[in-house]
């Protein structure tokens, strides 16, 4: 069963900026969505026409079974949890904790009971009675979300609350909301635009560009099989490598050609999903981590790809290397132990099951 259903959703700005542009989603009763895309996309915006802080241009949502076409802020029993805290600064720990409560008129014999619950979830009872200048960010961004759990809302909404804190810290935080998630069990929508952070948290990752819905899917299927380029160019680090060409048949084999100079044949399982674009200009899409270096040009059940060296990234566990053709520059990753050198001739070869192909931009 759907928590949130959006119907044909679009908010136009004064000045003609379409923020969100006939949006069609759904979130589950249970479901943590991850709402993705780079800034100015519309995800903030998404936000903020289902917690009622905007007004829809068009289209409609609806909030367990229920139409918030009239419905104020207040009444949607949705809690947003934004990137900077907003916590009151005049107030303890528990003072924020319980404040939206009281506002409600929960009596004062459930707050407490509440907001201790909140903070023992969250490792924040020790701090209850200091004030958010006494507190670190990342334990700020800790009241914030427990600010959010105390009202026990029908859903929530996390936009970018931790887009601020390290590296460590940030990875640590992220564990904690998929607990609490599970813990909880109501749905939650975490807008990023962190891939890494979209598939470590994201049963279902939505990917927005310019308002409009590119993908929805599980994070492994948006992975491996992206339904466009600028999909695939969001997800993986290092990004997937793209190479603009065009197809053509020769003596009945389709061959992709990257110049004149280098032309790739294309490996006959292939064929069904590259045979449209014949006589058409394509994109290739190869991951770092598919491609593998080879001196040898002739690798079977292969497409290789010629390549000159340049720069060579040593991580520890492996390498990026830089090639260049012609006209395209790519990446390798590659295990540490191999060390190409600088302006040696190599070849990248990948298996047919790892090409993608997308229509020219």
């Amino acid at each position: 069963m759907a928590a949130v259903v959006i119907f044909h959703l679009s908010k136009t700005f004064p000045g003609g900026i379409r923020a969100v542009d006939d949006l069609c989603l759904e979130v589950g009763e249970h479901e943590l969505l991850a709402l993705m895309g780079p800034s100015g996309c519309g995800k903030t915006t998404t936000l903020r026409l289902l917690a009622g802080l905007e007004q829809p241009t068009a289209g409609q949502i609806v909030i367990g079974g229920r139409s918030t076409e009239r419905l104020p802020p207040r009444d949607r029993d949705v809690a947003m949890v934004f990137q900077q805290g907003a916590l009151y600064p005049h107030l303890s720990v528990r003072g924020n904790l319980g404040f939206g409560l009281k506002l409600r008129r929960t009596p004062n014999r459930e707050i407490g009971p509440r907001v201790e619950e909140a903070a023992a979830m969250l490792g924040i009872s020790e701090l209850l009675d200091r004030r958010p200048g006494e507190l670190s960010y990342g334990q700020q961004q800790r009241v914030a979300l427990g600010r959010a759990i105390v009202r026990r809302p029908k859903l929530f909404l996390l936009d970018e609350p931790l887009s601020s804190l390290d590296a460590a810290l940030r990875r640590q935080l992220r564990h904690e909301i998929r607990a609490l998630h599970q813990r909880l069990g109501a749905p939650m929508i975490y807008v990023t635009h962190d891939a890494g952070e979209a598939m470590a948290l994201g049963q279902r990752i939505a990917i927005l560009r310019d308002g409009r819905l590119q993908q929805v899917a599980d994070p492994q299927t948006l992975y491996d099989r992206p339904g466009n380029r600028f999909v695939a160019s969001l997800l993986g680090s290092p990004g997937m490598n793209f190479f603009d060409g065009r197809v053509e048949c020769a003596d009945g084999r389709l061959v992709f050609v990257l110049s004149e100079d280098v032309k790739l044949a294309i490996p006959d399982r292939c064929r069904a999903r590259i045979e449209p674009y014949v006589g058409k200009p394509i994109t290739l899409g190869v991951r770092p981590e598919h491609l593998r270096l080879t001196s040898e040009i002739d690798t079977p059940h292969s497409v290789v790809i010629p390549g000159a060296v340049g720069a060579v990234e040593r991580l520890g566990a492996e390498s990026h290397v830089d090639l260049k053709t012609e006209n395209h520059a790519f990446i390798v990753r590659v295990p540490s132990d191999i060390q190409p050198i600088s302006g040696e001739q190599v070849f990248a070869a990948v298996l047919p099951e790892h090409l993608h192909f997308f229509a020219a931009p």
